[in-house]
Formats: C-alpha cells, sequence, structure tokens
C-alpha cells in the first residue's frame, strides 16, 4: 500500500512509453514498407534501363520470327541470369513476347488489360512499373518495361523485367522483426530507468510523510529535509514552516497551561489565606478567648481587611468577564482627558506617599477632550499607576507625561522599577501573568489584561516599554481623530 504512487507512476511511464513504440513502429513499418519497395522498383527499373540501352547498342535482327532470332537470345539468356529476375522481350509487330528462360512466346491477347497498357506506354518510349503480370506468372511479382531503340530512334521492342515480391516482403519481414527486438529492449530499459526515477521522484515525498507522521506524534522538532527548487521543495519548505510555526503554537499552549496552574494556585492561596484567617479569628472570638476588647477590635479589622482582599479579587474576575464580553456596554461621554489622570493620580497619593514614591505629572496640555467612559479610563490609568507605584524602590519616582506627538496625543506612565525582561514584554497584558516577587506578592495578574480590556473597547494603543534593568514604560496613545483640544467646552472643565 505504501508503494501504491510508485506502481502507478511506473504503470504511467511504461504506458506512456509502450503507446509511443506502437505508434512509432507503426509508422516505422509503414514507411520501411514503403521505401524498401520504391529502392526495389527504381533498382528493378535501372537493370531494365540498362539491359534495353544494350539491345539498342547491338546490331538489329534482319530477321524476326519466332525465337530469339538475331543474336538476341544469347545475350537476354545472360541477362536473366545475371539480373537474377526473369527478361522478357515484347514485340509490338509481332503481338508476342519472347520469355527468355523458357525460349516460349506468349501473345497479347493472354496478358491482362493493365499488362497491356504496361507495354503500350513503354513503345511510348516510358520506362514504367507495374504488378499486373502476377497473374501471367503465378506468382506476386514486380515489372520494369524499357523501350529498346534502332538506330533511327524508333522504339523497336519493348523489354519486360520481372521480379518476385517475395525477396521484398522477406526484407520487409526482417525489418519488423530487428524493429519488435528493438522496441522491446528499449520498453525493458525504460522500465528499469522509469523505477529509478519514479523512486528519485518519490523519496522526498516520503520524507515529507515521515517528518508529518513524527509532528502528528508530538514531535514538532521535525523537518523534512528536502532541499529542492521546484513544487515539492516549495511544498517542503512550507511545511517546515507550518511544523515550526505548530511548535511555537506548543511552546505558546504550554506556557498559557502554566499560567492557568500559576493562576488557579494563586487565587487558591488569595482565597484559602484570609478565609482560614477570618475562621480562626471566629473560631477564637466564638469560644471566647478573647476579652479584651481592644484585642477584639484588632480582630475585627483583621477580618474587615481580609474580606475587602477577597472582594477585589472576585471584583476583578467579574471586572475582566464583563470587559471581554462584546455585548457588554460602556457608558461614554465626553470628558477632559487631563482631568481624568489629575484624578487617577491623586487617587494613588496615599498609596505612593506609604512607600516613599513620589508620582509628577508633566503635560503641555490643559484640556484634551476625548469621549469615552470616565469610570473606566480612570480605572486603566489607576491600574499602571499602581504597577508603576508597587514595582519603584521606596524615595523613587513615578513619572506622567501627557504630549502631543503628530497625528496623536500620548500618556506615557514610567517608574523607576528593576524593569520587565524583553521576553516578557509580549505577555504583560495576557491573563494570569504575574512577576513572582516580593513586591507583587499580593497581585493576581489580572489588572493588566483589565487595563487593556479598557483600551481596546476604546480603541486606545497601549504599550510597553522596558530595558529590563531600570524602568518600564507604558503608554498610551490616542488618535488625533478621536480627541480634540478645546479649553472652552463645559463637560471638559
Amino acid at each position: 500500500m505504501k508503494h501504491k504512487m510508485t506502481y502507478r507512476l511506473t504503470g504511467y511511464f511504461s504506458a506512456v512509453l509502450l503507446l509511443f513504440s506502437v505508434i512509432a513502429g507503426v509508422l516505422f513499418w509503414a514507411l520501411f514498407t514503403w521505401h524498401t519497395a520504391d529502392i526495389h522498383e527504381k533498382e528493378l527499373r535501372s537493370r531494365a534501363v540498362s539491359i534495353a540501352d544494350t539491345l539498342s547498342r547491338l546490331s538489329p535482327r534482319k530477321n524476326k520470327g519466332p525465337g530469339m532470332s538475331g543474336g538476341y537470345g544469347a545475350y537476354l539468356r545472360f541477362m536473366d541470369d545475371i539480373a537474377m529476375s526473369e527478361v522478357w522481350l515484347a514485340d509490338e509487330n509481332a503481338q508476342t513476347i519472347q520469355m527468355c528462360q523458357k525460349n516460349t512466346s506468349l501473345s497479347y491477347q493472354e496478358l491482362p488489360s493493365g499488362a497491356e497498357d504496361l507495354i503500350k506506354q513503354v513503345f511510348e518510349g516510358k520506362v514504367v512499373t507495374n504488378r499486373e503480370f502476377s497473374p501471367v506468372l503465378d506468382v506476386p511479382c514486380i515489372t520494369a518495361g524499357a523501350p529498346v531503340y534502332d538506330t533511327k530512334g524508333t522504339v523497336t521492342e519493348a523489354v519486360l523485367l520481372h521480379s518476385p515480391v517475395a525477396g521484398i516482403s522477406n526484407a520487409q519481414h526482417d525489418g519488423v522483426v530487428i524493429l519488435v527486438f528493438c522496441i522491446l529492449t528499449g520498453l525493458l530499459l525504460a522500465f528499469f530507468l522509469s523505477v529509478v526515477l519514479v523512486r528519485h521522484f518519490i523519496n522526498p515525498l516520503k520524507c515529507m510523510g515521515m517528518a508529518a507522521e513524527k509532528v502528528m506524534r508530538g514531535d514538532y522538532s521535525a523537518r523534512t529535509g528536502v532541499v529542492q527548487d521546484d513544487e515539492i521543495g516549495y511544498l517542503a519548505c512550507n511545511m517546515d514552516e507550518l511544523f515550526g510555526q505548530l511548535a511555537n503554537v506548543e511552546e505558546e499552549r504550554k506556557r498559557l497551561d502554566k499560567m492557568r496552574q500559576d493562576f488557579v494556585s494563586n487565587i487558591s492561596h488569595e482565597l484559602r489565606t484570609p478565609v482560614t484567617v477570618i475562621r480562626g479569628s471566629l473560631e477564637v472570638l466564638e469560644q471566647g478567648m478573647i476579652t479584651d476588647p481592644g484585642e477584639m477590635q484588632e480582630y475585627f479589622q483583621q477580618m474587615r481587611k481580609d474580606t475587602a482582599q477577597l472582594q477585589r479579587l472576585i471584583n476583578d474576575l467579574l471586572e475582566l468577564s464583563r470587559l471581554q464580553n462584546a455585548n457588554f456596554h460602556i457608558d461614554k461621554a465626553e470628558w477632559n482627558l487631563t482631568d481624568i489622570i489629575k484624578e487617577a493620580i491623586r487617587s494613588m497619593q496615599q498609596i505612593a506617599q506609604q512607600k516613599h514614591v513620589r508620582i509628577q505629572l508633566e503635560h503641555e496640555i490643559g484640556t484634551i477632550c476625548f469621549r469615552g467612559d470616565y469610570g473606566r479610563l480612570r480605572q486603566m490609568f489607576v491600574i499602571v499607576l499602581d504597577n508603576a507605584v508597587k514595582f519603584s524602590p521606596p524615595d523613587g519616582m513615578v513619572t506622567v507625561k501627557i504630549c502631543r506627538e503628530e497625528k496623536r496625543y500620548q500618556v506615557s506612565v514610567s517608574d523607576c522599577g528593576k524593569g520587565i525582561l524583553p521576553e516578557d514584554i509580549p505577555y504583560v497584558f495576557n491573563r494570569f501573568f504575574k512577576e513572582c516577587s516580593e513586591n507583587n506578592k499580593s497581585g493576581s495578574g489580572l489588572g493588566l489584561s483589565i487595563a487593556k480590556q479598557i483600551a481596546d473597547r476604546h480603541n486606545i494603543a497601549i504599550e510597553c516599554e522596558s530595558n529590563g534593568m531600570d524602568n518600564t514604560t507604558f503608554s498610551f496613545i490616542f488618535d488625533s481623530d478621536a480627541c480634540r483640544m478645546d479649553d472652552t467646552l463645559n463637560l471638559c472643565d
């Protein structure tokens, strides 16, 4: 079954070669037969003309009568032997034909009509051939006729030279036998050569098939190893490219699986830890082990913080789920983008002061009108500012810049933290992505995903840049068609 294509192609090549051989053989046989007969007729005509010329130069017979008189008889018998054909001499006046070998005569009335026509053409001075004497000779033959002239240039007799067709048939038979032998030998050699060529053609396909089987078994490192400058090479190159892309997809799938596992582990930890603390606190209070009002108040405060943490985590999950739903409606209105950024900075000031991090706003534009959801936009900037403060060292600075570049407005938030590794930058907006460090031990890996969803819903491009060493910058790019500067618009004040 695996060699089915090999057998099929070999059969196709053999069929084409056989058809070509049959056509070539038939054409050769037809041309060979015609050419052999033509050569034989020309040779017979040439001998007939030679005999007639010789008779024309001999002394003319003074007494013409029955028998080979006048000295022609001995010569004709001699020519009959050396010509290896039967020689006749026709006399128009006597209306007879002298047969040299039998030394007998034949009258015109005994001839077929076609044979008599040949004799008439010869006496008209023509050299002609036909096969009309075959019934007279009782064997298939070719007859050539040539005129004999006297000294005055008058045709006196006609030389008829007969040659059996059997000799031509034998030559044709021998030629056909040789042709068939050559065709069979050529077909045999062509068959073995076609097998070699087909295998050479099939081998790259086998290599591609084996590589595909390896990929099906999960070995995405497999390659075809076929390098050809043709259609098969093009297909092999595309397959190698496809295998490489499948390998990348598999790596991405494994990475996402690991991120999901880490997310489940983090969520489980985030949920289990506060629940455990709350349960323990409730058990202590229930058993009356704590009676001091001050200590009881501390337990209540701790439980409130733990429930707030649980609520924040659950809210993040719900928020991300809603934003990813295309049917989730966002209320949009015109707002001053600068005011939204300032409000987000004010919201983060207390957290920044606790870590001794300063937030600095740099802007040259007072009013930028943008149509969007105020609460969502504020949430987007707060998420990025929270990350910037979280990863900045104590006494560090977070810089927020608002500027216009050509046909767009850009808001950038830069911190002075340790940066993000270049290989991690493409994944920072993915769900579950989280840096495992002391600065981010309370994070769930959903914040930047939520910010990205909010930006997408407002047609805002968000980018991340980091040298992986000392700072990270998140940029929000607003199309100038969606923004406009207007200091007189009350909605933006």
